[in-house]
């Protein structure tokens, strides 16, 4: 297991299911992180080929999966001007499934707003490595992701 430690505008290499690679990049400080739309069976070695490639998500992700190395750290890149301020996400009351929030990762406020505010905005959360494998592959399968559907509104 190798240590790490978690670095602004690091690109990580995520292996899916041993049959291919992704990248994301650490944004800051940790808060977030943005999966890039592109994936390859070789291992990268020119990074900057991620510079033209689309974002997927961008999602917070436990420390740990990159600490102790799940994801290994493989270089740095520029973080892109569009990535330096992280997306608005929502939080819907668990008990009161009607009343939402906006959430800002980059200041941490929270302001009440309504459902249709918060329509194809991220759920307020912190993924685990497994549950982002899985998302990034049912993506590329084409796949709805339980994962997903089990965050939706409701």
């Amino acid at each position: 297991m190798v240590r790490q430690r978690i670095t602004e505008g690091a690109i990580l290499e995520i292996s899916i299911e041993n049959q291919y690679y992704v990248y994301a990049q650490i944004l800051n400080k940790g808060r977030g992180y943005a999966f890039f739309d592109y994936k390859t069976k070789d291992k990268l070695i020119n990074l900057e080929a991620l510079d033209d490639a689309g974002i997927l998500f961008i999602v917070a992700v436990y420390k740990i999966v990159i600490i102790q190395g799940r994801w290994l750290k493989v270089g740095k890149l520029p973080i892109r001007e569009s990535l330096l301020v992280l997306p608005m996400e929502f939080i819907q009351d668990i008990f009161h499934p009607e009343l939402f929030e906006l959430y800002n990762p980059n200041t941490g406020e929270i302001i009440p707003t309504t459902r249709d505010k918060v329509v194809g905005l991220e759920r307020a959360a912190v993924w685990d490595y497994n549950h982002v494998e899985d998302r990034i592959r049912d993506y590329y399968l084409g796949v709805p992701n339980v994962w997903l559907e089990h965050m939706k509104i409701r």
